[in-house]
């Protein structure tokens, strides 16, 4: 029996078998960076895989926006990277080759909230797998969830409400000159003037503009508690005198 040629090209689809494998490789590939983050933390063999690790991120990120400004089939006014994804390949990878602490702030918070969705909530219109535009896809947003899950929870570099403070202010930057491009040039670039056509976690938010005010709401949110326990101090308690009631020193 002959197998169909055009079967590897049909659409790719949320949740079927390639989505499955997506987010197990994701798993999979989490687990090991961690585990070599701990074993090898401070070694010169480390700092050697964080810099290939960097080196390969913003290669991938750079042939991604190459790939995009050059595509013929859409404006040019379409392909800017001005999608928090398309930034965050480009964060991620100064993360890891300059140990930046506000490219790790940046990292942390948009590839552990933001880059996620893309993984268990895809918005991707594509042909499945082997087609490149599914690699593309996939293998940029695997990269920069994995470069902070591998510096925070590998290399034990953890966020403040300094952090949180900045990563606030970038992105309410980001924001405002996304809509202001938006307005102008009729695109959508994070998505926030109307929801993605191909359905998305958005949809459960409610109608333009209340979504962007509950996405801010739950992102917001979502950073501050990704922020509380790594600054949590634990208050030992005062020891009192048991004759006194008094505070011993």
């Amino acid at each position: 029996m002959v197998m169909d040629a055009t079967a590897a090209q049909e659409t790719f689809t949320a949740y079927g078998p390639s989505h499955g494998a997506m987010l197990v490789v994701f798993v999979l590939g989490a687990l090991v960076l961690v585990r070599f983050g701990r074993r090898h933390r401070h070694s010169p063999t480390e700092r050697q895989v964080t810099r290939v690790f960097g080196a390969v991120l913003l290669a991938a990120a750079v042939i991604a926006l190459g790939y995009t400004l050059t595509a013929r089939d859409r404006p040019l006014v379409d392909t800017l990277p001005l999608h928090l994804s398309d930034l965050a390949g480009f964060v991620a990878a100064a993360a890891l080759l300059t140990r930046s602490r506000r490219a790790f702030a940046l990292t942390y918070y948009w590839c552990l909230t933001l880059s996620p969705q893309a993984l268990f909530f895809p918005v991707l219109d594509a042909p499945d797998f082997p087609h490149h535009e599914f690699v593309a896809f996939w293998g940029l947003h695997l990269l920069v969830v994995w470069a902070a899950v591998y510096l925070t929870w590998g290399l034990g570099r953890h966020p403040t409400w300094q952090d949180w403070r900045t990563t606030v202010t970038i992105t309410a930057a980001w924001a405002a000159v996304a809509m202001l491009v938006n307005s102008v040039t009729g695109t959508n670039y994070g998505y926030l003037n109307r929801k993605p056509a191909t359905g998305s976690v958005l949809d459960l938010l409610g109608p333009w503009p209340w979504y962007v005010v509950a996405e801010v709401a739950l992102i917001l949110t979502a950073w501050a508690l990704l922020t509380w326990p790594w600054t949590r101090r634990t208050r030992r308690p005062r020891r009192r005198d048991s004759v006194g009631g008094l505070p011993t020193t």
